[in-house]
């Protein structure tokens, strides 16, 4: 959420922020909502005066036997408290749409982000390894696996519906040994610590990370009105909302595989095939709070622990810059790592690493204090896929297939395999 004190101080950059992601500009009404409330603020503070004002009269009034002019400032004092409820009442809905407003503003980019309406302005920073090179033409993962008998989403459908697999046997393994391996390599030499959260959360633990309210259509909701978690970057993030935290004691690195549910909403036709957009899927989440001078570098930091999970699987990959008009709606600027998959014969992205300024912040209530202020900071967050490891899963069987439809198993996650090297069909 935005500074609304900012908001006054600098219209103009909002709105060109805005228009450069493509939405309206909204300066003016928000302003014009914030002078509601301070009006409203102003008024009510000025009633208040005259009531304690008057009260104190009537004390005079009657230490000085003066019964009538009492009785006239009582009365006053009555029609006064009168009017208050009226009053508070107007202030809790100005202070209301004022904050509902300032809910459904998106994040203002970072200078150096690219502008840019859509995935095609997104500018290239690196790619790291080379293509593989086949002697055949590369079969799609869920080609692969339909044909190891070992993916599954007939049978998926029949039990819950589209978007769904069941994976099985060696597949279902490696999918574990993916997750496994990237926990191990970020708890392990990276820094973050394990956590295993919550896979529901309240209303307020989704508004904090922006997920709500503007995209609750994306969500899956529980029957006693609990949200299934879209990536463990919502509990991960709300851990320190509602704190004031010591800066001895950050950046906070944290790191979570869990399962993820997403609608879809806004996919519909897309991806239809295999597991490249599901419903429910696994991912390694990595969450970062710092505060605001080393909150950029964390970024870099973020992105290199994401590529490390890609080197060390020996997958070819780009990292790209997204532009004003493709990032989310809370980044302030996002890398977004793309896999490349021979069977699609494109990169597809397998991680997206935002730094999110105050912007979470703000709606969480996280400060910091330091040595150097004497009031409380907002921290900065930042998120990062370490990484989606059912994408991780269609990578390595797309670039380590063989022509017999086999897939060789990298040496990274043989560990985890019990020594296996290669999947094949029964």
């Amino acid at each position: 959420m935005l500074d609304i004190r900012w908001i006054r101080e600098n219209p103009e950059a909002l709105d060109r922020a805005l228009l450069s992601r493509g939405e309206a500009a909204q300066s003016a009404a928000l302003i014009a909502l914030d002078d509601r409330r301070r009006k409203i603020t102003s008024d009510l503070q000025l009633l208040q005066e005259q009531r304690n004002a008057a009260s104190k009269e009537v004390g005079k009034a009657k230490a000085a036997g003066d019964e009538a002019r009492a009785a006239a400032l009582m009365a006053e004092v009555a029609l006064l408290k009168e009017r208050l409820p009226a009053d508070e009442a107007a202030l809790r809905e100005a202070e209301t749409a004022i904050g509902d407003a300032l809910a459904r503003v998106p994040n203002v980019p970072l200078a150096e982000v690219p502008v840019g309406r859509d995935e095609s302005d997104n500018v290239e920073l690196r790619k790291v390894g080379t293509k593989p090179s086949f002697g055949f033409v590369p079969r799609q993962h869920f080609e692969l696996g339909e044909a190891l008998g070992l993916m599954d989403f007939d049978i998926a459908a029949k039990i819950t519906g589209t978007r769904f697999v069941v994976l099985r046997g060696a597949l279902a393994r490696l999918e574990r040994a993916l997750a496994q391996f990237m926990l191990d390599l970020h708890t392990g030499e990276h820094g973050y610590t394990e956590v295993n959260p919550p896979l529901m959360v309240r209303d307020e633990t989704m508004f904090g990370t922006a997920q709500l309210p503007k995209f609750a259509d994306d969500q899956f909701r529980t029957m006693d009105g609990r949200w299934l978690i879209p990536t463990a970057e919502v509990p991960l993030t709300n851990l320190v909302r509602e704190q004031i935290l010591d800066e001895a004691v950050l950046p906070l690195r944290m790191a979570a595989f869990t399962q993820c549910f997403r609608l879809e909403a806004g996919a519909a036709g897309r991806d239809t095939r295999g597991m490249l957009r599901q419903h429910q899927f696994g991912k390694v989440e990595l969450v970062s709070v710092t505060t605001p001078e080393t909150s950029q570098a964390e970024q870099e930091r973020l992105v290199g622990c994401a590529e490390e999970v890609l080197k060390r699987l020996g997958l070819h990959y780009r990292v790209v810059v997204l532009c004003t008009g493709d990032m989310g709606f809370g980044a302030a600027r996002t890398y977004d790592i793309e896999v490349w998959l021979p069977g699609q014969d494109t990169y597809r992205e397998i991680s997206s690493c935002s730094v999110c300024g105050d912007f979470q912040a703000r709606r969480m209530s996280a400060r910091y204090r330091s040595a150097e202020s004497k009031s409380p900071r907002y921290v900065h967050t930042l998120n990062g896929s370490g990484v989606a490891v059912g994408r991780a899963l269609i990578a390595v069987m797309e670039n380590y297939q063989n022509e017999d439809g086999s897939v060789t198993v990298p040496e990274a996650l043989r560990p985890y395999m019990g020594g296996v090297e290669r999947i094949a069909a029964a």
